[in-house]
């Protein structure tokens, strides 16, 4: 098993504490509402704290059925959040798990800079490349951008 480790950074005009809860503590009520393609987002273990599992279920237009991920760290003080990605079609043949840490900071010039490391843990003696990954993170990107748009359309939502 090989690890392959990534990172990368979004800039929003949204302060971390709505960015954290977007995305994070309150996904469950918003990625629906934001991403056509996520139908919910359900606890199926725990109570949304550490240790806890959280089931999204996609609609038919998606490539996924089912992705689960485990809530490994949660500092809702400073905005930090380590989640895996434990089981799912997003993983493959190739993957065994991906590991994310998410932090939400201060942007000099307001709004919040996401930085988020991947380490993607490979089945045998898979090797991955950056390229392998890019659509997926564009993804993810695309639905930071659009959670950001989404809660400065509607600032009362994650407030």
């Amino acid at each position: 098993m090989g690890v392959f480790s990534f990172f990368h950074e979004l800039k929003t005009n949204v302060s971390p504490k709505r960015m954290f809860k977007v995305l994070i503590t309150d996904n469950h009520d918003v990625l629906p509402k934001v991403s056509p393609s996520i139908k919910n987002i359900e606890t199926v273990q725990g109570d949304g704290g550490v240790g806890s599992i959280k089931q999204t279920n996609f609609g038919d237009d998606s490539p996924f059925k089912t992705l689960k991920n485990r809530v490994d760290f949660l500092d809702a003080e400073n905005y930090v959040s380590k989640f895996t990605l434990i089981e799912g079609d997003a993983l493959g043949d190739q993957l065994e798990k991906i590991c994310y840490e998410m932090k939400f900071e201060d942007s000099k010039d307001g709004g919040c800079v996401i930085k988020i490391t991947s380490d993607y843990h490979t089945k045998g003696d898979v090797v991955l490349k950056e390229e392998d990954i890019n659509a997926g993170k564009e993804h993810a990107m695309g639905l930071y951008k659009a959670c950001a748009d989404y809660l400065i359309a509607n600032p009362h939502v994650c407030a």
